[in-house]
């Protein structure tokens, strides 16, 4: 009987295991980041880039709800200009009201103001995009993600790993391909190695040279003008987007655990110096006799 058992489940395994394949998603190479590891910090020029990105391409389709202008000069980001940021919101319309009137209008933004979405809602964000609106980018560093398998997800909290959605978002960028063969690709979708199901939605984004970065003192750009090196950069500001407060929260873990660990040596010794004194006055005194009460 349970020769048969081992054989039947043999079958199923071996049946299942083309159709698994066939399927598998690869899982996207660790990367380098700067921001990585309990000292990290971002890269300022990265970073703007990486703002630089999304304003040219991403943010023709994607919103960036959560962010405000003036978070682009707060320290721990991007750090713009006071002055930078205030141009910058000048040149979006953000719509306000009422007025008096009861009507509402457009105005130029100001530094308190968010990013405007790209839609006036989402119903017409879908019906620009075949059905389903754009998600929005302000967290998908940490919405976007890839299951590690055992032992990695042991190890990683040793290591202190924590990109794994960075990881995925570059992989997700460079992934775009030319379907395999035998492989279908259905209308409206594009083959990317690295999504779920390998067919997604969303076109190619970037191509080489699209986006012209600032020029050196040698006049050349500050960065390779790649796919490969904008998929990083718009990861690296949407990590930040994500987590804005990542400096200031490992500087703080760095004193919490540095405070503890100086708490921990006063404890120590005040112990050993109270012990060692009860001590002594322990084995300075003889133990009084036993008395009987007739």
């Amino acid at each position: 009987m349970m020769k048969r058992t081992l054989l039947i489940a043999a079958a199923v395994l071996g049946l299942s295991a083309p159709a698994f394949a066939a399927g598998e998603t690869p899982v996207p190479p660790q990367l380098k980041w700067s921001f990585q590891g309990p000292f990290g910090t971002f890269d300022r020029a990265q970073v703007q880039r990486g703002f630089k990105v999304y304003r040219e391409v991403c943010a023709s389709c994607h919103s960036l709800n959560y962010v405000a202008f003036r978070n682009l000069s707060q320290p721990g980001g991007p750090e713009f200009s006071e002055a930078q940021v205030r141009a910058l919101a000048a040149e979006y319309k953000i719509q306000d009201g009422p007025n008096e009137a009861g009507d509402m209008f457009e105005r130029a933004g100001r530094p308190a103001d968010r990013f405007p979405s790209p839609f006036p809602n989402e119903n017409a964000a879908a019906s620009a995009n075949g059905g389903k609106a754009p998600p929005d980018l302000s967290l998908m560093a940490k919405a976007r993600t890839y299951e590690r398998g055992f032992p990695w997800w042991i190890t990683d909290v040793f290591r202190q790993y924590s990109e794994n959605g960075a990881d995925y978002l570059v992989a997700l960028l460079n992934g775009y391909h030319e379907a395999p063969q035998g492989f279908t690709v259905p209308e409206g979708g594009h083959y990317n190695e690295y999504y779920p199901g390998h067919v997604i939605a969303m076109p190619k984004p970037l191509s080489d040279g699209q986006v012209e970065y600032p020029k050196n003192e040698a006049g050349q750009p500050q960065a390779p003008e790649t796919v490969d090196q904008y998929a990083r950069d718009v990861t690296a500001f949407l990590t930040w987007t994500a987590e804005p407060h990542l400096e200031a929260r490992k500087r703080l873990g760095f004193q919490v655990i540095l405070f503890l660990i100086v708490l921990a040596g006063l404890l120590y010794f005040t112990k050993k110096k109270i012990w060692a004194r009860v001590g002594g006055e322990v084995e300075g005194h003889a133990t009084p006799p036993m008395t009987h009460n007739p």
